[in-house]
């Protein structure tokens, strides 16, 4: 059958709600999304109960529910087992709508890359020069932002010049930590443990004490504690740091990210059955990504 463009755009919408709130909606919420006239999405529904697209749900909390023929007409037959990939217009979050797909057009140019993002739910929403950032999927986090040049509403579909796609790697951290771990006695005075740093080349080590994590230093520790009057004799246990930030060598590196921004640290501590077995720093972070 053939839908009409406004057809398209109140059943994507509907659907798109609907897995929202796995519950019957209102024409009036449709119509809020799409900026249009609740008595115009009110006749079209009746429209596409006809098409057998819609069910009507009587009672207070009433609505509509988008049928299995539904799916099938837009080609989303399964969107309901599919990752939400979130679309943001300036910054703000668009939760009626999906993003199915990203195609780019061009790669090789040197100065522009462009794509076409599919959506799920309706371009109605994105006026031409919107900034939009999409992302992050679900395997690669990859994270696109653009500006909108183009808007195709017959296939739901915005056009877009790439300002920027970041991607990360979807594997676990032990792939990138540093291992074995070079640790800090607790016993260890600012000497000791300068003097690990220059031999090892590192800037920071956690400090155990019989193998368990007592804290963490780094070399600005040190630098700290020396400019306020502590001596090279004095116990590394004066400057470290006893709150230490650690993780398990499982996790993906894009969660770990998080943390780092979110704990505002340069390093992580690996830890299996509470005993360090690597370290990640924000230098093995950038090695990550390719050089140009």
């Amino acid at each position: 059958m053939e839908l009409s463009p406004i057809q398209k755009d109140i059943l994507i919408t509907l659907i798109t709600l609907y897995h929202e709130s796995s519950s019957a909606i209102k024409g009036e919420g449709i119509a809020k999304v799409l900026k249009r006239n609740p008595g115009t999405v009110r006749n079209q529904m009746q429209s596409l109960r006809a098409l057998g697209l819609v069910d009507g749900v009587p009672g207070p909390k009433g609505g509509y529910t988008p049928t299995a023929r539904a799916y099938h007409e837009l080609n989303i037959a399964d969107y309901a087992n599919e990752s939400l990939v979130p679309i943001r217009k300036e910054e703000e979050l668009m939760p009626s709508v999906n993003v199915s797909e990203i195609d780019f057009t061009t790669l090789c140019h040197p100065d522009i890359c462009r794509a076409v993002v599919k959506l799920i739910g309706s371009v109605r929403l994105f006026d031409i020069g919107d900034a939009i950032t999409v992302g992050p999927s679900p395997v690669n986090k990859l994270l696109v932002r653009g500006e909108i040049y183009g808007k195709d509403e017959v296939s739901q579909s915005l056009l877009i010049t790439i300002t920027e796609m970041i991607s990360l790697p979807k594997k676990q951290i032990q792939y990138y930590m540093s291992s074995p771990v070079i640790c800090i006695e607790l016993s260890a005075t600012l000497r000791d443990t300068f003097r690990v740093f220059s031999e090892s080349k590192i800037h920071g080590a956690p400090v155990t004490e019989n193998g368990q994590i007592r804290g963490i230093v780094t070399l600005t520790d040190i630098a700290d504690g020396v400019a306020n009057g502590k001596s090279l004799s004095d116990p590394v246990t004066d400057v470290m740091t006893h709150k230490v930030v650690t993780a398990s060598p499982n996790i993906n590196l894009y969660d770990v990210i998080k943390r780092f921004k979110q704990e505002n640290i340069g390093r992580l501590i690996i830890v299996t059955d509470e005993k360090p077995v690597g370290i990640l720093t924000q230098s093995d972070i950038i090695r990550v990504f390719p050089s140009p």
